[in-house]
């Protein structure tokens, strides 16, 4: 299984742009899918993911300005950013829990892509 990211990239203030993600390979079925993200000296954090239970799951500093949606079919998750702040500022991760058979449950990443937000 890989993740493929896409994305990125610079923008100033107030800026949007959009993250995708796509899996492929042997997959069985992905319970959760989505976008963490890792700031210069700190912690990754969990960004927004989608779930079983819908797309739902947002960082409280993000609610209101991302938005994050799946495509079932082609196994991809899109990261809409509008309103964007200099401390949305990061690498971006995809991060997805995938079965790959009938009780083989793996979490996988994708490559970082890099996200900056200045004037």
């Amino acid at each position: 299984v890989q993740l493929q990211a896409s994305g990125g990239g610079s923008v100033q203030p107030g800026g949007s742009l959009r993250l995708s993600c796509t899996a492929s390979g042997s997959i069985f079925s992905i319970n959760n899918m989505g976008w963490y993200r890792q700031a210069p000296g700190k912690l990754r954090e969990l960004v927004a993911r989608c779930t079983s239970g819908g797309c739902t799951d947002y960082a409280d500093s993000v609610k209101g300005r991302f938005t994050i949606s799946r495509d079932n079919a082609e196994n991809t998750v899109t990261l809409q950013m509008n309103s964007l702040e200099p401390e949305d500022t990061a690498v971006y991760y995809c991060k997805a829990v995938i079965t790959i058979g009938s009780s083989d449950t793996r979490t996988y990443w994708g490559q970082g892509t890099l996200v900056t937000v200045s004037s």
